[in-house]
């Protein structure tokens, strides 16, 4: 199995040792799912990094998660439970990788542990539970045409910042307080860094260009 995807499901022993010692128990009760998927896309900042259909996210930077538990659940039989205890440990304690830029056998970054506690950890969990991997494997969405908002929307909202396009991600720097000039937005964009993958082989120059002069002209508006 790549590494990305053991980086999803192999915490699986992880979080039966964590329950075994008493470090915060199975998740279980009633969770909000709309508010986990609202934290999902913003202030949990998942969605920058991870493919979930449901959430209409395609971060590269963790695992797809659609892809890591549609195996765990066709071939190792995981129900909903079991993918909840997994994404709820591993939000709490996330497992740190070797990691490597363009190259899919690796993550192009690992996870800060407890992006979200509490409640709003549940929320994400059950969430994430009740819907990777459930339709299968997740199909690459592929960005289409040159409007820099959509674009900025579907690559860079669950990170960012940035008023103009309602996004609100905490995991990368706030736009609208960095207002930062074309030339350096696009070369971010192209190249990345830190924990921010270059989409130079994702996106055509036509797009970069387009969502840095998005970025560029609409940053502290």
């Amino acid at each position: 199995m790549p590494r990305p995807l053991l980086a999803a499901v192999g915490g699986v022993a992880l979080a039966l040792a964590l329950t075994a010692c008493g470090t915060g128990g199975i998740s279980q009760g009633a969770a909000d799912q709309a508010n986990g998927k609202k934290l999902f896309l913003g202030k949990g900042g998942c969605g920058g990094c991870h493919t979930l259909a449901a959430a209409g996210s395609s971060g590269t930077i963790g695992p797809n998660l659609d892809d890591a538990f549609a195996e765990a659940r066709k071939y190792d039989n995981y129900k909903e439970s079991a993918v909840r205890n997994i994404v709820r440990e591993q939000i709490r304690y996330p497992g740190q990788y070797n990691t490597a830029q363009n190259n899919p056998e690796f993550l192009t970054g690992n996870m800060p542990a407890n992006l979200v506690t509490g409640k709003d950890a549940e929320d994400v969990a059950a969430f994430v539970a009740a819907n990777a991997g459930v339709q299968g494997f997740a199909e690459s969405q592929v960005v289409s045409g040159t409007n820099g908002k959509k674009i900025f929307q579907q690559e860079c909202a669950s990170c960012h910042t940035l008023k103009d396009a309602g996004a609100t991600g905490t995991v990368g720097p706030n736009l609208d307080q960095l207002k930062a000039a074309f030339p350096i937005v696009k070369k971010q964009v192209t190249n990345g860094g830190a924990v921010m993958p270059a989409f130079k082989n994702k996106l055509t120059k036509a797009q970069i260009d387009a969502v840095a002069k998005y970025v560029a002209t609409h940053a502290g508006k």
